[in-house]
């Protein structure tokens, strides 16, 4: 079914909906001793609690890992964000062991008010203490949600103060098998947290930029088990291949004034996904406006982007 345009307070809506078809594959892993770990550099320190091993199938039913969960401390968060719908948030370190070496994220909890959803959000290339990055997920948890962000490049993200002419060979050194076992492992982890427990009858999964790319290879691989949606602003180097082993609604953000991400390469992956997906475009939007608005007037599409984020998960997730 071709895309049916309509318009809407500066932003224009493109809803594709296809018939769905089932499919699945099955994989597991599992990963040794997770475990909270505080680092000085971080605003938000917490203290350390050691899990169990867990073991984890994303393509079947969660596993009952009921002895593997913990009580995490509560540490206040200090922020400048004014939001009518913002409660307390906490905020803490996680670490998973992975051989030798530990993969951390950070995860900020609604205390007042938490709907038990969780989310994972992938960051674009500065990585996930970015500032930007963490104000993003801060105001989610505010809308009472429980929002895990990872770090996708294992303590070297892209820095501005780099010549663009190193790009290359420092993407290069990020393994994208590499980023795909952390991510899954993620996923673990929260499926443990949120699924498990019977808070949560699914996650969702949010990503910027490269982030944003790496939100379909998630829910082709997961085929449903444990993301019920996903959102994509503006993503980067998307395989136009996989969209139609993703098995649940996508809402895709873009400006359509972006060199990385344009409106028909997004118009055609949507096309291919199995369920009714929707895209949002901006006019007159670059890359990256959502989330690091350069201008007034990027700073009101991100506003709008925001909420229409917001409610597609609710939509997707709550309601």
């Amino acid at each position: 079914m071709g895309p049916a345009a309509a318009a809407t307070s500066g932003a224009s809506f493109c809803v594709c909906a296809a018939s769905s078809s089932s499919s699945s594959s099955s994989s597991s892993s599992s990963f040794a001793k997770p475990l909270l770990h505080p680092r000085s550099s971080l605003p938000f320190p917490s203290k350390t609690i050691i899990y169990k091993k867990c073991k984890l199938n994303l393509q079947t039913s969660v596993q009952d890992t009921a002895d593997s969960k913990v009580s995490c401390s509560v540490l206040n968060v200090e922020s400048g964000i004014n939001d009518d719908a913002c409660e307390l948030v906490s905020g803490e370190e996680l670490s998973l062991e992975d051989g030798d070496d530990n993969i951390h994220a950070y995860l900020f909890k609604a205390v007042k008010n938490n709907n038990g959803t969780g989310l994972l959000l992938l960051s674009d290339i500065y990585g996930f203490e970015d500032s930007f990055t963490r104000d993003f997920a801060y105001r989610v948890a505010c809308n009472g949600f429980n929002i895990l962000v990872p770090d996708l490049f294992r303590g070297n993200p892209w820095t501005k103060d780099q010549p663009n002419t190193l790009f290359e060979q420092w993407i290069a050194r990020h393994n994208p098998e590499r980023i795909a076992k952390d991510i899954t492992a993620w996923t673990e982890w929260l499926a443990d947290e949120f699924m498990t427990a019977g808070v949560s009858k699914k996650l969702g999964i949010i990503g910027f930029c490269f982030g944003g790319g790496r939100v379909l290879e998630v829910l082709a691989q997961d085929q449903g088990a444990c993301f019920g949606t996903g959102i994509s602003f503006y993503g980067t180097k998307i395989d136009p291949l996989i969209a139609s082993d993703v098995k649940v609604p996508v809402l895709f953000i873009l400006g359509d004034n972006d060199p990385f991400c344009t409106v028909n390469e997004i118009k055609n992956i949507q096309m291919k996904i199995d369920r009714g997906s929707k895209v949002v475009i901006f006019p007159g939007r670059g890359h990256g406006f959502a989330h690091r608005p350069g201008s007034l007037e990027d700073d009101d599409d991100a506003e709008q982007a925001y909420v229409i984020m917001r409610d597609w998960i609710y939509e997707n997730l709550v309601v």
